[in-house]
This record gives C-alpha cells, sequence and structure tokens, in this order.
C-alpha cells in the first residue's frame, strides 16, 4: 500500500513556474513507476509525464514537453513535476500516480488526492 500526498499547486501568472511534489508513505516507494496526471473541468484525466522506479526513464506528454521536468528522490520518497513556461491552458488539478510506467491511467494502483493549479493570462 502506498499514500501520496501532492502539495506546490497554487496561481501563477502566464511564463511563471511551479514545483509539484509529491510525497509517499508506505512501503516499496523505489519499486513503482510514478506519474503525473492532470483534469481541467469538464475534461477527461490525461498524461503529463512518468518516470521509471529510478528515475532514469521518463516520458512527457507533447503539451509539456520542454517545459516540465519529471525527477524523483527515492531517498525521500519524493517524486517532483518542474513547470516553467506555465500557460493558461495548464490549468487543472494535478495527481500523482504510483503503478506501472504508462501514458495510462489504468497502468497504476494508487493516487493522490491532487493539488490545483491555476495559470492567469
Amino acid at each position: 500500500q502506498v499514500q501520496l500526498v501532492e502539495s506546490g499547486g497554487g496561481l501563477v501568472q502566464a511564463g511563471g513556474s511551479l514545483r509539484l511534489s509529491c510525497a509517499a508513505s508506505g512501503r516499496s516507494f523505489s519499486s513503482y513507476a510514478m506519474g503525473w496526471f492532470r483534469q481541467a473541468p469538464g475534461k477527461e484525466r490525461e498524461f503529463v509525464a512518468s518516470l521509471n522506479w529510478s528515475g532514469g526513464t521518463t516520458y512527457y506528454a507533447d503539451s509539456v514537453k520542454g517545459r516540465f521536468t519529471i525527477y524523483r528522490d527515492n531517498g525521500k520518497n519524493t517524486v517532483y513535476l518542474q513547470m516553467n513556461s506555465l500557460k493558461p491552458e495548464d490549468t487543472a488539478v494535478y495527481y500523482c500516480a504510483a503503478g506501472s510506467i504508462s501514458t495510462s491511467p489504468s497502468r497504476y494502483n494508487y493516487w493522490g488526492q491532487g493539488t490545483q493549479v491555476t495559470v492567469s493570462s
């Protein structure tokens, strides 16, 4: 069992930056791939980024490639999402998840409660 708690969301102007954190508790955090997803009002949950257990393999949605960076610190049981050059269309609730590395939400077994990111124009 893994419990996930996101933090770091907030209100930022377009072009600004935020860093999201996802702290995990429970066993074997370092054995899980981790992912970030987001969901805007009226839209389906969409993949943002993921990385494998070591952080050596990463994947990004085309919409965030070059602007967002996912990384992890297994010693701190934490995964991060550094978000730069934010755009209004990045506004959403951001969720972290633990499971098997994939762009599909169905491959992740554990989810956090989400953190709101709002980008003003």
